[in-house]
């Protein structure tokens, strides 16, 4: 294992001193972590369903629960320096953690592979002119894909030095370019903001509409720790994840949303090129999802060198190519799946949270495999997965506490 002198990225130790990032450079990595592109399809639904005045309620409530739910595995984050998956060695046991790392390992690959095609297959079309279908993708296509794969797994390989690098370009130019982009798109519109969202049939409830906002990143927000491990406190770790999450998730929000009333597609791409605005559309593309693209991909090279024992650096490699090469395949068939995969990582972050605080200060002895934790994450994905009712994450996340829970009294009574 890397030892954490020559280990920038503390992979299997906390993260000390000397580690420790500012404040800017935290908050600009967590706003980054936020810029997801595929919340913008979210924001479509919002506009569809939700006039101007719900889509605001929903945006509150749904982020105060996000809110809650981060900024908690922030501070933990912050507090111990440790990862995820150093974490979750403590609450799942050394091999038991190895459910939680495969989970996260696997669905944050894959949404690394989906991230490619997003932005490959609108440049194919739009740059190229090319005729793209869930069948046939021109070589031009693939080679697109391979280029960015390629960009983007070299950052998340240098580790956490990169991943700030790529936020303190990115984060600025698509926060600016975006907005701009949809202040004109108001602009030129027939009607203002309010108008707009008032028009058509709208059958979604705020609740529904929270629970929306809440799905669209919980299942990522799991990850937190591995990135706000580097702040310089546990208030620091705090206030960065939440912040960056109300900021950043209600501007990819707003961004699908206007894209969507105004010009009927279902992110800010659409509406610069409806603006004339080519070239910034493509950059603004581009940035928006290698910023999350890079941290999902050192999340996964995390959890794969906690279950494999080999370094972060060779993982993410593995793991670059994979989501590389079924990056086409993965767009046209696995979101779908993906989005039932994300209803298992929550679990994971309720359990790592009151272990966390219900044994902070503790000397606590790492198990080889905590069974109540593990039949938690398994019972709460199952009920969040097959119970339509309130909100999928908080369902599975009440369930995993349950069963946890009855798991640690049990243990104690032996």
């Amino acid at each position: 294992m890397s030892n954490k002198k020559t280990d920038i990225d503390y992979t299997t130790s906390a993260v000390d001193k000397s580690g420790r990032k500012s404040n800017l450079s935290m908050f600009m990595i967590m706003l980054g972590f936020t810029f997801f592109s595929a919340s913008m399809w979210v924001g479509q639904q919002l506009a569809a369903g939700l006039d101007w005045s719900g889509f605001l309620w929903a945006l509150i409530l749904g982020g105060l629960i996000l809110a809650a739910y981060t900024g908690a595995l922030g501070w933990i984050g912050a507090e111990s320096g440790l990862s995820l998956d150093m974490l979750s060695r403590r609450s799942f046991g050394t091999k038991g953690s190895w459910l939680p790392s495969a989970m996260i390992s696997f669905t944050q690959t894959g949404w690394f592979g989906v991230g490619l095609a997003m932005f490959a297959i609108p440049v194919a079309k739009e740059m190229m002119g090319l005729e793209v279908t869930p069948d046939s993708m021109p070589w031009q296509g693939y080679v697109l894909v391979a280029v960015a794969g390629v960009l983007m797994t070299a950052s998340a390989y240098f580790g956490i030095k990169s991943l700030t690098v790529i936020s303190y370009i990115a984060v600025p130019a698509v926060a600016i370019l975006g907005t701009v982009a949809m202040l004109m798109a108001i602009h030129n519109g027939d009607a203002g903001l309010v108008e707009q969202f008032a028009k058509g049939s709208k059958d979604l409830g705020v609740i529904a509409g929270a629970g929306l906002v809440v799905g669209s990143f919980v299942s990522g927000g799991t990850a937190t720790p591995n990135f706000t491990r580097f702040a310089k406190n546990a208030k620091v770790g705090l206030w960065t994840t939440v912040a960056a999450f109300f900021i950043g998730n209600s501007l990819m929000f707003l961004f699908g949303a206007v894209s969507s009333i105004y010009v009927g597609g279902n992110d800010i791409f659409e509406v610069m090129l409806n603006l004339n605005l080519f070239y910034l559309a493509v950059l603004v593309l581009g940035l928006n999802i290698w910023t999350t693209n890079d941290n999902a991909l050192y999340t996964a090279g995390l959890g794969l060198s906690n279950i494999f024992g080999l370094s972060k650096k060779t993982m993410v490699l593995v793991s670059g190519v994979i989501g590389t090469v079924a990056a086409v395949w993965l767009y046209w068939n696995f979101c779908g799946w993906l989005n039932v995969l994300n209803c298992t990582l929550p679990p994971v972050g309720i359990i790592l949270i009151l272990h966390y605080f219900l044994n902070r200060g503790k000397d606590v002895k790492e198990k080889v495999v905590d069974w109540g934790a593990v039949t938690g994450v398994v019972a709460g994905a199952v009920v969040a997965n097959l119970l339509h009712w309130g909100f999928a994450s908080i369902n599975g996340m009440a369930v995993a506490a349950l069963c946890w829970g009855i798991g640690q009294f049990v243990a104690k009574r032996k």
